[in-house]
């Protein structure tokens, strides 16, 4: 390149460098964008690059999160799924039945009863945890300042063991030696056999996951109560509302969305309860105890079905994500999020 001609070129890049205008004439504009296209192509160039360099940088810090999310979460979902329709011992071979799994699931009286314990332990242990959690939470926001006490007095069970927990229960439901006889007895009162009564197995299974349960909701409810506005509530006294009305139309719904995980994830935690089973009866629980998770232990690792046991295993599944979609959709409609 001529030496003249160089100098223009050099002289336009400081030009647009500088934010200043390109040299006059014609050839001062091609100039100009001659160096702007070979700008934006570097620019761009560089861009790819640092983007490209970002990307391998999060991907081997995420790497030992996806190594783990791979090896222990999606892939033995997806070894369950194909399970669900073979007929293995843990042993030999597979052998592919179809739907013969599903078919046993449904022709089984016994796994039909554990379903029917399941829906109604959950049924009583949702609304029984919700609405003491939220009760005991509305006391706790007028205690001043023992509530940081309370709060952790009530916590301390959500971080017992949970075999922990239902081995003291399990002394308590003991119609022989509870001290719960002894009191109920000098009020008149003849405790039942809890864990021997059909009608009580369940309850008491839903007292003792809402004893140890009560502890996280409160804490979630207590935060969603500290976000309330003051100042709405100043408001609606001003307007003259009672506490029952600025309860059901302030409180509830700006805390709508606490509610609506909350009541997600017990739901789903009340259909995956086996700990409290499992220790109170080990292997032998009656048909009227059994659920559905104690079901698949039993079928899968006492009678080595995986087959079956994976069958069921994937209807509740299906289930619980059939019944936390329907609660986001439903959600819309009294679901009340604030900017």
């Amino acid at each position: 390149m001529p030496a003249g001609a160089a100098d223009d070129v050099t002289e336009a890049a400081v030009a647009v460098a500088d934010g200043g205008k390109e040299p006059a004439g014609r050839g001062g504009r091609d100039l100009r964008q001659a160096v702007e296209a070979g700008t934006s192509s570097s620019h761009r160039a560089a861009l790819r690059k640092k983007r490209m360099r970002d990307n391998i940088h999060g991907y081997i810090f995420m790497a030992p999160q996806l190594i783990g999310l791979l090896a222990f979460m999606i892939g033995p979902l997806v070894f369950a799924i194909i399970l669900a329709f073979m007929k293995w011992d843990g042993f030999g071979s597979r052998e592919y039945v179809g739907f013969g799994n599903f078919k046993a699931v449904f022709e089984n009286e016994q796994f039909i009863q554990s379903w029917k314990n399941t829906a109604w332990f959950t049924a009583l242990q949702v609304p029984a945890l919700m609405i003491s959690a939220f009760i005991f939470a509305l006391l706790l926001q007028r205690t001043g300042k023992m509530k940081n006490f309370y709060r952790a007095c009530f916590f301390a069970p959500q971080v017992t063991a949970t075999v922990a927990v239902s081995v003291i229960w399990l002394w308590l439901l003991n119609p022989d030696i509870s001290p719960i006889t002894g009191w109920l007895k000098q009020v008149g009162l003849v405790a039942p056999d809890w864990l021997q009564d059909p009608n009580f197995v369940i309850p008491a299974v839903v007292l003792v996951s809402v004893w140890q349960g009560l502890g996280y909701q409160l804490v979630m409810f207590m935060a969603g109560l500290d976000n309330v506005p003051s100042s709405m509530m100043e408001a609606a006294s001003i307007d003259g509302a009672n506490e029952i009305q600025k309860m059901f139309r302030i409180t509830l719904p700006l805390i709508s969305p606490t509610i609506l995980f909350l009541s997600i994830t017990s739901i789903i935690g009340s259909f995956q309860v086996f700990d409290y089973i499992f220790v109170f009866f080990d292997t032998t629980a009656p048909a009227f105890g059994r659920t559905i998770v104690y079901e698949i232990v039993q079928t899968a690792f006492r009678e080595f079905n995986f087959g079956v046991g994976a069958a069921l295993a994937l209807l509740l599944f299906m289930m619980l994500l059939a019944l936390t979609g329907l609660q986001l959709i439903a959600q819309k409609k009294w679901v009340f999020y604030t900017e």
